[in-house]
């Protein structure tokens, strides 16, 4: 079970920026936990992406604990906490949360770009309708 939580992670754990591997995620779990109580450090994120990730994963109702804090203002990484109830693994929430973010991400984009297309057909049909 481990060797699949790991290679459910190593798909988000590096990301290439300008020709070298970077660390984008790790895991951190203290000694002594198991898998259900684990700290993901999402490396180059802000509040942004902290809370509102803490919002979707905190809507399971398997999640007993999610919070995140930033390390430092100087630093560019922020440190999210998930503790879940019985045996869900916390990598599941944390990738369910991510999915959901990105389908809400999608949605707004979506309705957005629908909006702009409506608008400018608009202003284009009064425009042809004046001459």
């Amino acid at each position: 079970e481990d060797q699949e939580l790991e290679r459910k992670i190593s798909g988000l754990k590096t990301s290439m920026a300008e020709g070298e591997r970077k660390t984008a995620l790790e895991m951190v779990q203290a000694a002594g936990t198991d898998r259900h109580c684990v700290t993901f450090v999402l490396h180059e994120e802000d509040h942004t992406l902290g809370n509102s990730l803490r919002y979707m994963i905190m809507k399971n109702p398997e999640v007993e604990f999610c919070g995140y804090t930033t390390t430092h203002p100087s630093e560019s990484k922020i440190n999210l906490r998930i503790q879940t109830r019985g045996a869900l693994p916390a990598v599941e929430p944390f990738q369910r949360g991510l999915n959901e973010l990105m389908n809400v991400c999608q949605h707004v984009l979506d309705k957005f770009e629908a909006s702009i297309k409506e608008y400018k057909d608009q202003k284009a049909s009064r425009n042809e309708s004046t001459f």
